[in-house]
């Protein structure tokens, strides 16, 4: 009964947001012919698309404009001469590119032929680079002209094509193989080719996360339950396509048929122009970027966005506070990861109430606070962040996983329900520590120092401590030179937390060191 409960709520979100509506009884057989090709996948969503709207532009970059139908027959162009290069059902294809349509064509071309995709993080170095193409065992990786340099490691059996041209060349290009091979059918329904993210190493290879191809339509409810996108929509998308967020904003937009706004760099003035001559109904970021574009001196006014939507890392109070009261009641926060893909999002009116918090659940999700014997805790006790829902990763592809328990994958975050049930992330289960005996939790010192004048971001790590064991230090980034001295900093903490969140070291720097999706590099501090 549940079940069916289930499945009509779903089904009335998905009316809502226009995804399911009437149509022509030829549309409706060219649509049902779509998924019996291509099954619930990425590739169906251009399919579906050329049925439905074949003459809506899908993409928007810096090179112009390709329709619903163009794209469905480009990638079905590039499949083929992906397959002339060796690529088949089980291969496996890197992506080493910008945000623009060499991504979105390379990862559609790879479902057609049912291969799977790993998406390289644009911040990875060439050893990184070379030891997940070694471990991934890859045959073809697709790169932007720009990383050409990363690649001088890379084995000898992988066969390069370049995505992004910035001059012309004599090399293997995806435009050539696209402009070199037949439209013709590909066989139906490949074996399911899977996408695979790289979690967020900051030293080392980061491991290679088998995230899978949604079953149904009922991920995209649980989004489309607590963020108001509608079909149709423009997304302007600066966050990176690579990351979890980036490829959700991708994902659930194919959904919707939406038209996609990209540009291969985020400058906060640059993507602000976009959505303003693209008339953007949707802002995809990370934190970070979202901070940079409420920086600008001059932001245009932009009735048209209806939603902000920030993910990737933890969302600063101060900047959420700032793009209420400036952009107006737009912000959603999803808080997630690449192994759980989403546990809750903040809706703004929660924003508004409480800047810090994760916000509840959508619809299927079930979100448990558990201590270490994995008994759940009363509201507002801390404890470990569980979740299950239909869209948890299917390992890494080392062969190891996260904590599972009842059906519940761990988070690997520790945090808190209030009264309400909002959920409040305190931060990583590893970067609690114990001071003088008391667990001592960085994030709460962020976010306090987050919010004091005069602060522009802040980090907070756990460093030793020879009377307390261990004790906190803070690198804060001013929004002037010398604005601010260590002792400020150390007496806003002494005034509003316990004695042992007071950072024994202050550190000012000019920037924090990040990676390419925004978050904080913490390891490189100290």
């Amino acid at each position: 009964m549940n079940r069916v409960a289930g499945a009509a709520r779903a089904l009335l979100v998905l009316v809502k947001a226009g995804v399911v509506r009437p149509m022509n009884p030829l549309k409706l057989l060219k649509v049902l012919d779509a998924y019996l090709q291509w099954d619930i996948t990425i590739a169906s969503g251009f399919a579906i698309g050329a049925a439905r709207h074949p003459d809506r532009p899908a993409i928007v970059d810096e090179l112009g404009s390709l329709s619903y139908k163009e794209v469905d027959e480009r990638t079905t162009r590039l499949a083929h001469g992906l397959r002339d290069l060796g690529v088949t059902a089980g291969s496996k294809v890197a992506v080493l590119c910008r945000n623009h349509r060499g991504f979105i064509e390379t990862t559609t071309a790879c479902v057609k032929i049912g291969a799977d995709t790993v998406l390289l993080n644009t911040g990875l170095s060439a050893g990184q680079i070379a030891t997940v193409l070694r471990e991934q065992d890859v045959s073809v990786v697709v790169a932007d002209t720009e990383f050409r340099d990363l690649l001088t490691n890379a084995p000898r059996k992988v066969r390069r094509v370049i995505a992004w041209v910035d001059s012309p060349t004599k090399s293997r290009t995806l435009d050539k193989l696209i402009a070199g091979s037949p439209a013709t059918p590909l066989p139906r329904r490949p074996p399911r080719g899977r996408l695979i993210v790289l979690t967020s190493g900051t030293t080392g290879a980061p491991k290679g996360a088998k995230r899978p191809e949604p079953a149904s339509l009922m991920p995209a409810a649980a989004l489309l339950s607590r963020i108001p996108l509608k079909a149709g929509d423009r997304f302007a998308v600066p966050a990176p396509l690579f990351h979890t967020w980036g490829l959700a904003a991708f994902q659930i937009g194919l959904v919707l048929g939406v038209t996609f706004v990209l540009r291969r760099r985020f400058e906060p003035a640059t993507t602000l122009a976009d959505v303003r001559t693209h008339r953007a109904d949707a802002l995809f970021v990370v934190p970070v970027m979202l901070q940079r574009i409420l920086e600008l001196d001059h932001r245009a006014h932009l009735p048209h966005l209806r939603v902000v939507a920030s993910s990737g890392s933890a969302l600063p109070p101060p900047v959420a506070k700032r793009c209420l009261e400036e952009l107006g009641p737009v912000l959603y926060n999803l808080y997630g990861s690449t192994e759980v893909s989403w546990v809750s999002i903040a809706r703004p009116d929660e924003l508004a109430r409480h800047p810090d918090t994760a916000g509840l659940p959508p619809q299927g999700t079930r979100v448990e606070i558990l201590d270490d014997q994995g008994r759940p805790v009363p509201p507002g006790a801390t404890g470990r962040i569980f979740v299950s829902n239909d869209m948890l990763f299917d390992g890494y592809t080392n062969g190891s996983g996260k904590e599972v328990r009842d059906g519940l994958m761990s988070t690997g975050d520790v945090g808190y329900r209030n009264g309400s049930g909002l959920l409040f992330v305190a931060g990583r289960d590893d970067e609690m520590i114990v001071s003088g005996g008391e667990n001592v939790y960085p994030r709460e010192v962020e976010d306090l120092l987050a919010d004091l004048k005069g602060v522009r971001e802040v980090a907070v790590v756990g460093v030793p401590d020879d009377q307390f064991g261990q004790r906190l230090a803070a690198y804060v980034v001013c929004d002037e030179p010398g604005a601010l001295d260590a002792e400020a900093v150390r007496e806003h903490v002494r005034e509003n937390l316990a004695k042992f969140s007071v950072p024994r070291e202050v550190v000012f720097l000019d920037a924090l060191p990040r990676n390419a999706t925004g978050k904080v590099l913490k390891r490189e501090l100290g």
